[in-house]
């Protein structure tokens, strides 16, 4: 398929005034920068039309149904203006028919449409069937409840806003418009024959779970990266609005996808009509854990450290994410930056891509701690400034036939993260060495040993036991005067007979929780 255009902007004139008599209107600038970028992208001055003369009484003639025939993608620009303007679509409508009969609307599944939504829209009744369901890109922030368009008037973070969507449009339009020369140039070279059938995709599918308003800027960061490094995005078009109908499209989606990946914010986010009254985000998190569970989808959660929210469901679900090994099953939970979740995607999809490297890394052996394959093996989970004082246990696990383990405390931080959790879920007993690690520390590894149940797939505990160590705190003393279970008092130095009761347990043919 040959296009004179590469691209025609349809939109309602009403939505190019000017905020300020003399500038220009929000649509002619976005035209201007959707240009350039294209170009950028394209290697070549990208080719766009839109309508800047004709009016609403004007005849719906053929200057425009021409542009339907040279063009290649349509932009429109949504409003409630647009959605109530025959004249606008007419235009959506018109371009529909066009394209189908023109190499076809949908290619390689996407859809040669793209959705500008200016400012928030109650229903696209009017628009084709097609294009309810392309998600559409957000050109507008809600300020104090209200919705401000990006757009410079408004201050230095719209513009900067602005300029990131119009980027990112930039991107997916030039993907498309590849995509479509390198279909025609194929059918060329084969006559015009089709192509018989389609190769699978090279790299596995990522669920980006829908979130919370707060979470979007991220999420499109993410997918735009994700989608340039050729993985395919779920979901790619609009889910349903009613609960059940919802739920059956995300389980679908899901079991298409080899890693989901959860972004939590402050608030609660989009509830289905349903009678559970829980959020997408709950939603999805539960799907995913369902997955999960057959062995089939690996899972990241980033909820940043410090996350917190005013909404009482949301919170719960923070704190559930936190506490709850259900929750949060199979999953490995982010705490930090941007920067760390986009370390922890890629080493997670390296892992999949890769399975013998993922057997070889996580495989904690027998070789590694130094005995035979039966060695039980003791997770002495500590911290790193507590390396060379835990020697004395460590040599004294190993005379009783006992492999140990230390955490990883060098590398990646994703991949530290996940050699841990794999010592959580294949270890046969858990020693907490609390010694120069101070009060929060210690309440940080107990929240993840909560969750260790989520890890070890219904495999039994044997034991899980306190080291106190020097130096001597008021926390560590208030544990000894409040007799804690499962406590071993080694404040005034290693001695073999306090490690008795350990020792038994890890022995024992029973479990310990």
């Amino acid at each position: 398929m040959n296009s004179e255009q590469n691209l025609f902007i349809s939109y309602a004139h009403i939505d190019d005034e000017p905020l300020t008599p003399g500038e220009r209107g929000w649509i002619t600038r976005f035209h201007a920068t959707l240009e350039a970028l294209l170009s950028m992208r394209l290697g070549r001055k990208a080719k766009i039309w839109r309508d800047e003369k004709l009016q609403g009484n004007d005849v719906f003639g053929d200057e425009i149904v021409a542009q339907f025939n040279q063009s290649a993608v349509l932009v429109s620009i949504l409003t409630a203006r647009y959605l109530n303007s025959e004249w606008c679509t007419r235009e959506a409508r018109e371009f529909c028919e066009s394209a189908q009969q023109r190499g076809g609307l949908v290619i390689d599944n996407k859809a040669r449409v793209f959705k500008v939504i200016k400012t928030p829209i109650d229903t696209e009744e009017s628009l084709p069937a097609v294009m309810k369901g392309v998600l559409g890109y957000d050109f507008f922030a809600i300020k104090d409840g209200a919705p401000l368009e990006l757009d410079p008037a408004y201050g230095q973070e719209y513009a900067q806003l602005y300029n990131q969507k119009v980027a990112k449009l930039a991107w997916d339009v030039s993907q498309l418009l590849k995509t479509l020369e390198a279909a025609a140039g194929a059918s060329a070279s084969d006559g015009g024959k089709a192509r018989s059938g389609e190769q699978p995709p090279a790299k596995p599918a990522v669920y980006l779970a829908e979130c919370s308003y707060d979470r979007k800027q991220t999420r499109e960061l993410v997918e735009g990266e994700l989608r340039r490094l050729g993985y395919a995005v779920l979901p790619d078009q609009r889910l349903p609005a009613d609960e059940a109908e919802y739920l059956a499209a995300v389980e679908g989606l899901l079991a298409r996808c080899a890693l989901s990946i959860h972004l939590v914010g402050e608030n609660y986010g989009a509830v289905p009509d349903g009678p559970s009254s829980k959020s997408v985000g709950v939603h999805q998190n539960e799907l995913a854990v369902a997955r999960c569970k057959s062995g089939s989808l690996a899972r990241l959660i980033w909820l940043p450290e410090g996350t917190r929210s005013e909404q009482a469901p949301q919170q719960a679900f923070i704190e559930a994410l936190h506490q709850d090994a259900q929750a949060q099953f199979g999953a490995d939970l982010i705490t930090g930056d941007i920067e760390e979740l986009k370390a922890a995607i890629h080493a997670t999809l390296k892992k999949i891509e890769q399975p013998q490297a993922k057997k070889a890394e996580g495989d904690v052996s027998a070789e590694q701690a130094g005995a035979g394959d039966s060695a039980k093996l003791v997770y002495l989970l500590c911290d790193e400034k507590d390396r060379k004082a835990t020697v004395p246990i460590r040599k004294w696990c190993k005379q009783a036939g006992l492999a140990v383990e230390l955490p990883a405390f060098e590398g990646d931080a994703s991949e530290v993260r996940q050699a841990n959790q794999q010592l959580l879920a294949s270890c046969d007993a858990v020693l907490l060495y609390y010694g120069a690690g101070d009060e929060a520390w210690k309440r940080t590894m107990d929240n993840e040993l909560k969750k260790m149940a989520g890890y070890r797939g219904g495999k039994p505990l044997l034991a899980r036991c306190t080291y106190l160590a020097e130096p001597r705190t008021s926390d560590k003393e208030d544990l000894i005067d409040m007799e804690e279970p499962g406590l071993i008092d080694g404040l005034g130095g290693f001695e073999a007979a306090a490690m008795a009761g350990f020792m038994q347990a890890v022995n024992a043919t029973g479990t310990n929780s």
